[in-house]
């Protein structure tokens, strides 16, 4: 693994990492989809995991959020094992996946209500942080519209908002701007590097858009289901750039 001295202090030393990936392999077909991927995320840190479409991200989501299980390997949230403290795992993170999973034909705030039922929020904590969600991401005006009426951005942006209403402490992204116009990527990217900034929060932002990494950033590169380098964003980027770099890393992993 990388040395992740270029980070920023955490929060406090004997804080845990906000996730913790050590020898993490898994096959679908009898074909490796991850090959010994070890890396973590500090809490209260953005981390961007790069990689092509078909590097692995979306598998390795997919295993931190039970949605697999992981078959070989050790996945932990917070310090809380996946495979043996799920619930206590699974309830400190929030999730956007790259697959679009509100309701198109019920209202934003009928999707945020429903979600926070889910999570057994008491009905007066339900309304006031989905009150609170509307208004931090200024969807007030289209709270009780259907989502099938709202932008991509908008649709997207109620996806976030549904992440964040069991205040975890970890938010996991797949590709969440992706097939949104500039504007609405960016208003994105500016929201949910503000949780980080206003809120503590630690967050593992899986993308394959080089333009939506920062030079602090600390950035993974998966390819191939393999961790290929891992570092600070403008170190790895050097005199070249990162769009070479990054090529440059690909095309040797190939």
């Amino acid at each position: 693994m990388a040395d992740l001295a270029h980070l920023p202090a955490r929060p406090t030393a004997s804080a845990p990492d906000a996730l913790a990936i050590h020898g993490l392999t898994h096959r679908i077909g009898g074909r490796p989809v991850l090959q010994d991927v070890a890396f973590t995320v500090p809490a209260g840190r953005f981390v961007v995991l790069l990689g092509p479409n078909g590097a692995g991200k979306t598998t390795l989501l997919s295993l931190v959020t039970r949605l697999y299980t992981a078959q070989q390997g050790s996945i932990a949230v917070f310090g809380h094992d996946v495979r043996k403290e799920s619930s206590a795992a699974l309830s400190s993170m929030g999730v956007v996946f790259q697959q679009r999973a509100i309701d198109p034909d019920l209202t934003a705030r009928q999707n945020l209500s429903y979600h926070a039922a889910l999570h057994g929020l008491p009905g007066k904590v339900a309304r006031a942080r989905i009150a609170a969600e509307l208004v931090r991401m200024s969807l007030v005006k289209e709270a009780d519209r259907k989502i099938r009426t709202l932008s991509g951005g908008e649709s997207r942006r109620i996806e976030i908002a549904r992440a964040l209403l069991h205040n975890p402490q970890l938010l996991l992204c797949d590709e969440a701007t992706v097939g949104l116009d500039v504007r609405s990527r960016a208003n994105i990217m500016s929201d949910v590097r503000g949780l980080v900034r206003d809120r503590g929060m630690a967050v593992l932002w899986a993308t394959h858009l080089i333009d939506e990494v920062e030079p602090d950033d600390f950035v993974i590169i998966l390819h191939r289901g393999k961790v290929q380098r891992e570092g600070r964003a403008a170190e790895i980027a050097g005199a070249e750039g990162l769009n070479d770099a990054f090529r440059r890393v690909t095309e040797a992993a190939a």
